[in-house]
């Protein structure tokens, strides 16, 4: 949903920040989304792996590029700039609330374990030029949390689009795209809908698979 959602130019140098086993990124590249190489940062050694190989397996190692390191240390690798739209699907449940999942590699992707959402703005504003992107997924009820570490780092909602499992529920997901130095006015998209009455994806959904 994170590649599906996010207006992409052909132009943008691109990176992720806690790529997992690279799944943007691989969708991106085999969609043709930038001209250049797209980088995922990963700071677990057993998913930065099986990014790696991914990437060798669809042959797609001169479009994508995974660096294993922590991405709260961009600014010792990177010169300012560096990118113009940075991706995430950043940790978004507090230490000490909800059960912390046993699995090691999901506990760090849920829970602000090793990075927070204030981490990920401070490294795109190391990251990304000015008027540069940041494009999140997160959840519908920390909204506000959100917009507010966004502010704190110069960083402004541009578009925002609320996910729904199906109509009739409470948004679940927020998509949102900032901009760094933008200025206060909105586009909010159509509401989003990943499941119809009949329980099927929706159109929108399926397209996603589908381009």
């Amino acid at each position: 949903m994170l590649a599906g959602l996010t207006s992409i130019k052909f132009d943008d140098r691109i990176v992720e920040l806690g790529t997992g086993c690279g799944v943007v990124p691989l969708v991106l590249a085999h969609r043709k989304k930038s001209r250049h190489p797209i980088v995922g940062i990963e700071i677990q050694p057993e998913l930065a792996r099986l990014a790696r190989q991914s990437v060798t397996e669809n042959r797609l190692g001169e479009l994508i590029r995974i660096i294993e390191m922590d991405f709260r240390t961009v600014a010792a690798h990177f010169e300012p700039g560096s990118f113009d739209l940075l991706l995430s699907n950043p940790p978004y449940r507090k230490p000490g609330t909800g059960r912390i999942n046993p699995n090691r590699q999901k506990a760090i992707a849920r829970h602000e374990l090793s990075a927070n959402l204030a981490d990920v703005f401070a490294a795109g504003d190391r990251l990304l030029s000015q008027g540069g992107r940041i494009a999140l997924i997160y959840p519908a009820p920390r909204i506000g949390h959100l917009i507010y570490s966004a502010h704190e780092r110069g960083f402004s909602p541009k578009r925002l689009q609320i996910i729904y499992s199906r109509h009739g529920g409470p948004g679940r997901l927020v998509h949102v795209e900032f901009r760094k130095g933008g200025g206060e006015e909105v586009r909010i998209e159509p509401p989003f809908y990943i499941y119809g009455e009949d329980g099927a994806y929706t159109d929108a959904m399926s397209k996603m698979y589908e381009d």
